[in-house]
């Protein structure tokens, strides 16, 4: 049976490395905000190419400091995609915001559409959300043109890694946020994130929000939050980036299989212009036959998952929360028809012949 994202293989090579790190930090007993918290937060940096990289509890926590470091709250509007993961919309709605859905493009990419989004524009807009879903970036360049002058949030919980146009996504807007979750390309051992920006004066308030809204003991200059990142799951990644690098490349060559053994038989997954991609996930689309090939899979022993079952607009927590700007058909067909696929650095040859072969039929 294969394993949907097998992490074992990491754990067996890296498993010394990361009880080591774990172990210093139980020497020191610095458990919130401890010395690998900083040493993470610099390597981050350096690896990006910012100014700031602050690490916070958690991908979800990273977009809530972001939208409430940019002044955003009731009565504003911020533009986001319906294709993704309920945590996008629910940063939103935290700080008392309207989610505006802007439908995704149609070439297989599942990206927000650029296109549309001057028309969801308002006088209550203040920022866009765009999503960089199963690995790749959203074309921020083409968003910035369509909404000049708005600051730009990209959600690059699924895409740490990956490039634009040569520049590291987390690195091509106001602000950028991920996520460490243990699924994620880069993941801890339990929930994590970070947010990077190039803007001194939002990166003092970020770090003011993430900690009860001051960096001073007892002296809270804003309304914050205990968004801190643990020590441990810093550690954790700190031993997990020397070989991020080779994982991602590893990623890279199984999509590329994938996409040879799958070609013509499923919609395989888009990459755009300019992007590379670290393949969070292995998507494919299947059409009507959706269903059917999900049973013939799980039949043959082989596990998938759907991100995501339903759109944003269609969840029971924000039916009348959202404002929607045209059709979202796109979206709504994509969370009919998408199935992923068993996904993981190491996944063998063998092994991804045998799901193309059931796929096949």
């Amino acid at each position: 049976m294969s394993a949907f994202n097998d992490l074992r293989p990491q754990l067996d090579r890296l498993g010394p490395a990361i009880r080591e790190r774990i172990d210093r930090v139980i020497a020191h007993g610095q458990f919130i905000m401890g010395p690998e918290v900083a040493e993470l937060e610099t390597a981050l940096a350096t690896r990006l190419g910012v100014r700031h990289c602050l690490t916070v509890a958690s991908g979800t926590t990273a977009l809530e400091i972001a939208l409430r470091a940019l002044g955003i709250g009731p009565g504003d509007e911020v533009i986001t995609t319906p294709f993704t993961w309920i945590a996008t919309a629910n940063a939103i709605a935290m700080v008392g915001a309207t989610p505006v859905l802007v439908d995704i493009r149609n070439d297989g990419s599942y990206l927000i559409d650029p296109q549309r989004i001057a028309a969801a524009l308002s006088p209550r807009t203040r920022a866009i959300l765009p999503v960089s879903l199963f690995g790749q970036p959203a074309e921020i360049e083409a968003i910035a043109a369509a909404a000049p002058g708005l600051p730009i949030i990209e959600d690059a919980a699924q895409s740490l890694g990956a490039t634009r146009h040569g520049q590291p996504s987390c690195a091509l807007s106001t602000i950028g946020c991920t996520s460490f979750f243990p699924s994620k390309p880069l993941g801890c051992f339990g929930d994590g994130g970070a947010i990077t920006t190039q803007d001194d004066a939002l990166a003092e308030t970020m770090r003011a929000i993430r900690t009860h809204g001051g960096v001073k003991r007892h002296h809270h200059t804003c309304v914050g939050t205990n968004g801190r990142m643990d020590t441990v799951q810093a550690a954790v990644i700190l031993a997990k980036l020397p070989t991020f690098d080779e994982e991602i490349s590893l990623r890279r060559a199984a999509a590329e299989r994938y996409s040879v053994l799958l070609s013509g038989v499923v919609e395989t997954p888009a990459t755009l212009a300019g992007n590379s991609s670290v393949h969070a996930q292995y998507t494919v689309r299947c059409g009507p036959s959706h269903d059917a090939l999900a049973a013939r899979l799980v039949a043959a022993g082989i596990p998938t998952a759907v991100y995501y079952p339903v759109p944003v607009h269609q969840q029971p927590s924000f039916a009348g929360r959202c404002r929607i700007t045209g059709s979202l058909e796109r979206s709504e067909a994509a969370c009919r028809e998408v199935l992923s696929l068993p996904f993981h650095p190491w996944i063998t040859a063998d092994e991804q012949e045998r799901i193309a072969r059931v796929i096949r039929g």
